[in-house]
């Protein structure tokens, strides 16, 4: 076990300083997201039933929405290294509150994904961000 004393050094110019002591952050930060996208798909897909028993009318459309956004999060968990997927998967987080005006199940699900994914976001900033300087600011 080797323990870090001192200031961490930075790497070679062109190359992220890595705060959070994580290998390969990129890769940590899709694999976060994956991972949520993944389980928001099966709870999706899982929930048609219950949202049947419990919210009286389920229609064609409202099963059609639930299985979109399935396929959806399935496609966007393998797109996160691009940025624009990230935004994408926020805003299908929208659409399925919005999706409450179909069944209240699906404002419900969309409520609870959509605070998981603004918890993976704040990760993947975090992990993310390059790390502060301490000391005085430079010199002009």
């Amino acid at each position: 076990m080797s323990e870090q004393s001192g200031p961490r050094e930075p790497g070679p110019p062109g190359e992220p300083d890595q705060r959070s002591g994580l290998r390969n952050p990129l890769a940590a930060a899709r694999g976060l997201g994956a991972g949520t996208l993944i389980l928001e798909t099966i709870v999706l897909l899982l929930a048609i039933q219950p949202m049947r028993m419990l919210g009286g009318d389920l229609s064609g459309a409202t099963i059609g929405v639930i299985v979109g956004a399935a396929v959806a999060c399935v496609v966007l968990a393998g797109l996160l290294r691009h940025e624009w997927a990230w935004y994408c998967a926020a805003a299908l987080q929208g659409l399925l509150i919005l999706g409450g005006f179909l069944h209240w199940g699906l404002a419900g699900v969309g409520l609870l994904f959509g605070l998981a994914w603004l918890y993976a976001l704040s990760v993947r900033r975090t992990i993310l961000s390059p790390p502060k300087r301490e000391g005085p600011p430079p010199a002009d």
